[in-house]
C-alpha cells in the first residue's frame, strides 16, 4: 500500500468523516510530503505548482527561508509564554506593527483631519484562526455601540464558530445548527457592478430601520464566495452608512489582507478607513494566529482595562512562534515588494487569461479578480453553474501537476490565489493548462 493510501485510511478510520473528502478511485486529494516556494511534493514525490497558496496563506512563498528561521529560532529560545498572564516581548512587538502597517499608516496616506482619527494608533486581540478574529470585532462592537445587530452580505464567509456563523451566509454551513445560534446578523445584497450601489443602499438602510445595528462586517473581496470583486464606490458608502448610524464598519480582510489584491490590504484601493480590521492567513505564512485590530480609542472605550482575569482570552493568544513567523513575514513583504508584484502579476494574469474567453469551449467562461486573487466562473449555455465540469476540470488539473480549488457557493469558480512569488513564466503555464483542460470537458 503507498504512502497516500496509508493516510487516507488512518484518518477515514480515526477523523470525523465530514472533514476531508476521498474520491473512491483514489483520485483526490493527493498527500502533502512537503512544499517550498510556489511548488509542492505529495507523499509519492510528485511535484506541483500550487495556485492556492494553501488557501491564500503562504503570500512570500512555502517555507520562506526567512520566515522559517524565525521560527526555528523562537522555538528554540521560548516555545510558548502566558498570553493574558506573563507575556513575552515578540507579541508587543508585533502588536505596535500591526498599528504602525494599518491605522498609522492609514492617517499618513489619507491625511485625515477627522476629529475621529485624531488617535492613529491601533491597537490589537491576538487569536488563533480567522473567524476568531471576527469574534473578537463582533465582542468589540457590540461593547462598543450597545447594539447586537450586525449587517453582512449574500455570500459572505466570516467562518464557522457559533459567533461567525451568524454572519457566514452560505446555508450548507449554518442550517445544522440554527437552532443553537442567535442569528443576529441580517444579509444585504454584495454588489457586482456600480449600477446595483442604489439597490444595497436602500436595502441597508431599511435594515438600520428595522434592527439596532452596531456594525456592517464586509470582505473587500469575497473569496470563499467565489471571488466576487464590488463596484470602488462600496466600500466608501458602507463607511458613509456606518457614520450616519452610529454603527462600527468591520473589514474582514483575513484572506485579502498582505498583498493578495494588490495593496497592503484590500482597503485601500477605495482609501476606506474600517473601525476593525480581522487579520489571518497570510499573516505568519503557515502558523495559527489571527489579529483583530482597531483603532485605539474605539478598543479602549469598548473593553474595560484588566483587573486580573480577561473576559476574552485563549491558552495560546499571542503565540511566541507565531509572533516571529508573522514579523517575519511581514518583513519578507516588503523586501520582496509583494504587493506591488501582486498588483503587476494580477493585471498579468487577467490578460493571459482574457485570451481564453473566446475560445469555442462547451461551456462558458468569465474572468474577474483583483491582484492575485482572481476567478475564472464556468458556466453551462444556459446560464446554470457548470458545477460537474469545473471540478472535473480542477481534477484533471492537479493530475497534470497544478493544484487549483473551487470558489462559490456552487463550486463553479475555478480560483487563482497562488504565492505572490509566483513568476510570470508559471502564471502563463497555469492558464494554458488550464485552457487546454477546458477544451477536453
Amino acid at each position: 500500500m503507498s504512502k497516500t493510501s496509508q493516510t487516507l485510511q488512518l484518518l477515514r478510520d480515526h477523523e470525523s468523516r465530514n472533514v476531508l473528502f476521498t474520491e473512491p478511485d483514489g483520485s483526490w486529494p493527493i498527500v502533502w510530503e512537503r512544499a517550498k516556494g510556489v511548488h509542492v511534493w505529495d507523499a509519492e514525490g510528485k511535484k506541483y505548482l500550487d495556485l492556492t497558496a494553501a488557501f491564500g496563506v503562504v503570500a512570500a512563498g512555502h517555507a520562506n527561508s526567512n520566515v522559517v528561521k524565525a521560527g526555528q529560532k523562537q522555538m528554540a529560545k521560548l516555545l510558548h509564554a502566558m498570553g493574558d498572564v506573563h507575556p513575552h516581548v515578540l507579541k508587543a512587538q508585533l502588536a505596535k506593527k500591526l498599528s504602525e502597517i494599518t491605522f498609522e499608516r492609514w492617517a499618513k496616506l489619507s491625511k485625515v483631519q477627522s476629529p475621529k482619527f485624531k488617535v492613529v494608533t491601533g491597537k490589537v486581540i491576538f487569536s488563533n484562526s480567522g473567524f476568531e478574529a471576527v469574534e473578537s470585532a463582533l465582542k468589540t462592537a457590540m461593547l462598543a455601540t450597545k447594539k447586537n445587530g450586525v449587517i453582512a452580505f449574500a455570500g459572505a464567509y466570516h467562518g464557522l464558530g457559533y459567533g461567525a456563523l451568524n454572519a457566514t451566509h452560505r446555508e450548507h454551513f449554518r442550517s445544522p445548527f440554527r437552532s443553537q445560534l442567535r442569528e443576529f446578523g441580517r444579509f444585504a445584497k454584495f454588489p457586482s457592478r456600480a449600477n446595483q450601489l442604489a439597490e444595497v443602499e436602500t436595502e441597508i438602510r431599511q435594515i438600520f430601520r428595522q434592527k439596532k445595528i452596531g456594525a456592517i462586517l464586509v470582505e473587500p473581496v469575497q473569496a470563499r464566495g467565489g471571488i466576487n470583486v464590488p463596484p470602488p464606490e462600496f466600500l466608501p458608502l458602507l463607511r458613509k452608512l456606518c457614520d450616519e448610524h452610529g454603527a462600527l464598519l468591520i473589514l474582514d480582510e483575513i484572506y485579502t489582507g498582505f498583498g493578495r489584491t494588490g495593496k497592503w490590504f484590500a482597503c485601500e484601493h477605495s482609501q476606506t478607513v474600517p473601525d476593525l480590521i480581522c487579520l489571518g492567513k497570510a499573516l505568519t505564512g503557515g502558523f495559527p494566529l489571527s489579529a483583530c485590530v482597531s483603532r485605539a480609542d474605539l478598543m479602549d472605550a469598548a473593553w474595560p482595562a484588566s483587573t486580573g482575569e480577561a473576559i476574552h482570552t485563549s491558552t495560546f493568544l499571542g503565540h511566541p512562534v507565531g509572533c516571529a513567523l508573522a514579523l517575519a513575514q511581514i518583513s519578507e513583504i516588503h523586501r520582496l515588494k509583494l504587493c506591488e508584484r501582486s498588483d503587476t502579476l494580477g493585471k498579468f494574469l487577467l490578460n493571459e487569461l482574457s485570451s481564453i474567453k473566446n475560445l469555442k469551449f462547451k461551456i462558458k467562461n468569465s474572468v474577474r479578480g483583483c491582484g492575485l486573487m482572481v476567478g475564472v466562473e464556468l458556466t453551462l449555455p444556459g446560464g446554470q453553474p457548470a458545477t460537474e465540469l469545473a471540478l472535473t476540470a480542477i481534477k484533471k488539473l492537479l493530475h497534470r501537476g497544478y493544484i487549483f480549488l473551487p470558489e462559490g457557493e456552487h463550486g463553479n469558480i475555478i480560483s487563482f490565489t497562488p504565492p505572490l512569488t509566483i513568476s510570470k513564466a508559471q502564471l502563463a503555464k497555469a492558464v494554458k493548462v488550464l485552457a487546454e483542460v477546458l477544451a477536453t470537458n
